[in-house]
């Protein structure tokens, strides 16, 4: 495998060795950040780089199919894999022109799980190198979304038919969330899907190319994100390599108190909305002076600012211009509560996140309505969470005005969701024992998903796994400044994750940055900046260009290294933490639950 993906990787071996020296001079240790030893993963890259290598001849031709598509339409494969009854409804020649995910003709195979996962394989004609990636959906799913790996741009393997791709619609084919009224469709969008399609996907493979993939990969965001964590924590030997972007695994608090509070924070007292789109740039532009960022307006580190929208306050007898902007007091509560996240009757945080500063050009249409008598995304959210996913019989009639900020109504929300929908196990213990690697990454700037949420549920992860250095061996943090939710935003934001999980796998290389990318209209790569493993951030230490790579060396983040933030609920780790906010930082106690 190694020999294979050599002409594919996005990063020189040059280019390495230089980061990881800077690595060592800024940091004094690259422990956490240089590449980790190749360790058991690597025996097993050999022996199949020999198997594949011995296929090929050495060229990246692949592995051609034994069989043709028309005969994997024919095929009975009911019984292929005990307790996974699925059956396959057709199987059709795809042209490489007509295939989204590349320019590879492939052998499109759909079928069906029961009693209704709807899934999708694309099975490369040529060029597979015997990888598998699963891929996750978005929302609620409710379809098939096999068309989009969403951190691999521009991965040559995937665009050329290295990986047979296959994705499912978990189960249900409703945008909303009526289908969870139903405790089987309940179970497969919370946990049990993923598990099941890889299992089918295999077995289909096998038939097609006479032999199983060699290592299986996922890559999500959003849902997909929370399906990837559930993965690696219900089922740690489905995958070798997982992607986990911007994910919703805490769901349960996430769809009721997070986007609840935004939403009652907007919607003061349930009257109108008292920001709305048009005041975002302004509030943006004001929030990027408070924090000092740079010309690029792109916050690197926006935990480290603590900016008060008090301070652009209309004075008595002011109102608010184009050229001299202000808040109300209500719109000062409501920016302060959207930026302080959901608390309790005592102070404590029902959700383990809040938008950080510099986000708020991103929060139109899902924080922050058109017109004040316009609705935003965050009620509906809600509405679709409470109604029926939550609680055990159909509440219909809920709204986000109904959610109560205390302890008690967490206890009561939180009694089905933790078990059900949510993926907050902090110990991957099996996981790593397994050789899995795992690449978590977030925008900083997601105005759906609070990226501090992703960054809260890591550091509960190098708790339980014996530290930062310990858990850099297997899953590493990467937090992507101005970005948005799963792309777009102000920052850099299109990367290749899949290379560098296929590396580190087959190779035994940790990724020690991802070169992210701005993309125009046109396709022209107009900004390159490099994304550092948790705690560490791009700082333009070198006085270039902002919009170069070159620019940039690794900086420790003392703000995120030393957040002191976690929620009312537990990580299931056996521990409890809660906190109160004192002199504008959390201050937590630990205790045993």
């Amino acid at each position: 495998m190694a020999t294979l993906f050599r002409w594919h990787r996005w990063k020189s071996t040059t280019f390495m060795a230089t980061l990881a020296a800077a690595l060592a001079l800024v940091t004094g240790a690259s422990l956490a950040l240089a590449n980790s030893a190749p360790g058991g993963t690597q025996a097993s890259a050999s022996a199949v780089a020999t198997t594949v290598s011995n296929t090929v001849s050495g060229t990246p031709s692949g592995i051609a199919p034994v069989v043709s598509c028309a005969d994997i339409a024919s095929r009975d494969l009911a019984a292929a894999v005990p307790g996974v009854p699925f059956e396959i409804s057709s199987a059709t020649e795809l042209a490489a022109g007509a295939n989204t995910l590349g320019n590879w003709a492939a052998c499109d195979v759909k079928g069906v799980i029961a009693p209704q996962i709807h899934f999708e394989i694309k099975l490369p004609r040529t060029g597979w190198q015997a990888d598998y990636l699963q891929l996750g959906c978005g929302g609620l799913c409710g379809n098939v979304s096999v068309n989009s790996a969403p951190a691999s741009a521009g991965c040559v393997p995937l665009t050329s038919g290295a990986f047979a791709v296959a994705s499912s619609d978990e189960g249900h084919s409703q945008g909303g969330g009526l289908f969870s009224t139903d405790p089987t469709l309940r179970a497969d969008f919370g946990y049990k899907s993923d598990h099941l399609l890889v299992q089918a996907a295999e077995a289909i493979i096998k038939v097609y190319y006479g032999q199983a993939p060699a290592h299986s990969y996922f890559d999500g965001c959003s849902q997909g994100g929370h399906q990837a964590l559930t993965e690696a924590q219900r089922y740690p030997t489905d995958f070798d390599g997982v992607i986990a972007g911007a994910p919703a695994n805490n769901f349960t608090a996430l769809n009721t108190f997070s986007h609840a509070w935004t939403a009652q924070s907007v919607y003061l007292d349930g009257g109108p909305a008292t920001i709305t789109n048009a005041d975002l740039a302004p509030l943006h532009a004001a929030a990027l002076k408070g924090c000092d960022a740079p010309a690029d307006g792109v916050i690197a580190d926006p935990l480290a600012c603590d900016w008060d929208p008090a301070s652009i306050k209309c004075r008595a007898g002011q109102t608010s211009t184009a050229d001299a902007y202000c808040l109300t007091g209500d719109q000062v509560t409501t920016v302060r509560r959207i930026y302080a996240g959901p608390t309790d009757e005592h102070g404590r945080l029902l959700y383990p996140g809040y938008q950080l500063r510099g986000s708020e050009l991103n929060w139109a249409g899902v924080i922050t309505p058109a017109t004040a008598t316009g609705a935003s995304g965050d009620i509906s959210f809600v509405r679709e969470t409470i109604r029926y996913q939550i609680f055990d019989s159909p509440r219909p009639t809920l709204t986000y005005k109904d959610i109560r900020f205390t302890a008690a109504y967490y206890k009561k929300v939180m009694a089905l969701g933790e078990g059900m929908y949510d993926a907050t196990d902090p110990d991957l213990t099996a996981f790593r024992k397994a050789g899995g690697k795992l690449i978590l990454w977030h925008g900083l700037g997601d105005q759906h998903i609070p990226a501090v949420g992703t960054l809260a549920y890591y550091k509960a992860v190098q708790k339980v796994m014996g530290g930062a250095e310990a858990t850099s061996r297997f899953a590493r943090l990467f937090l992507l400044p101005g970005v948005a939710h799963c792309g777009g935003g102000q920052g850099p934001n299109t990367f290749d994750a899949l290379t560098a999980i296929t590396d580190w796998v087959t190779e035994g290389e940790a990724p020690a940055a991802l070169t992210t990318t701005s993309v125009d209209s046109a396709g022209k790569v107009t900004a390159t900046r490099p994304v550092y493993p948790f705690p560490y951030y791009a700082k333009n230490t070198t006085g270039g260009p902002a919009d170069q790579a070159s620019s940039y060396t690794p900086v420790k983040s003392t703000a995120e290294a030393n957040l002191r933030l976690d929620w009312l609920g537990s990580f299931r780790s056996g521990y409890e933490t809660v906190g109160n906010w004192v002199d504008g930082r959390w201050v937590v106690r630990r205790g045993k639950a």
